[in-house]
């Protein structure tokens, strides 16, 4: 009986792990950012985040942090230039952006901009069916804000495609 019971602890104890945690999804954005604890405080206001946790390095600057907007995580830490993870304000830009899908784009579009982020793309309709603006914020991250307004299918995508580049052209 006692060999049971501790063969079942044994299959308790070697509990299979996930490879991806619990309400993670398979990709999660890493930002490095140029006094992160003041850009936690930013997307809180901007765009709703809620931090999940910290952890401060010796030097008592941000090595990690975690935050979710939506249900999205996105982790984030100082930036370190000496150890290869500069923030866009050390780059002067990123080429990256992050697309993040709200209820009502023009409200949180708004609201990151009274925040303090800069437009890069006004609020517009967008061919591929989305209300999307972007926004560079105060940290030199891009972000997307938008809102799925209709569904189309690859024909009439294509379609669209062709009339926004021809109007364009003619810009």
């Amino acid at each position: 009986m006692a060999r049971r019971k501790s063969s079942q602890k044994k299959k308790k104890a070697a509990k299979k792990v996930s490879p991806i945690p619990k309400a993670f999804h398979a990709v999660t954005p890493g930002l490095a950012v140029r006094d992160a604890a003041q850009a936690i405080e930013f997307y809180k206001r901007a765009f709703g985040a809620k931090e999940k946790g910290r952890t401060p390095g010796p030097d008592g600057k941000l090595m990690h942090a975690d935050i979710v907007i939506g249900d999205s995580h996105i982790m984030m830490g100082e930036e370190n230039v000496a150890m290869g993870n500069p923030s866009p304000l050390s780059l002067n830009g990123s080429p990256v952006s992050l697309y993040v899908y709200v209820k009502d784009a023009d409200k949180v579009f708004n609201q990151a901009v009274k925040e303090g982020a800069s437009v890069a793309m006004p609020m517009m309709d967008q061919f591929w069916g989305d209300r999307a603006g972007m926004v560079t914020d105060p940290y030199g991250h891009k972000w997307w804000l938008a809102t799925h307004k209709r569904d189309l299918t690859p024909a009439q995508m294509k379609k669209a495609a062709e009339e926004f580049f021809a109007s364009m052209q003619k810009q």
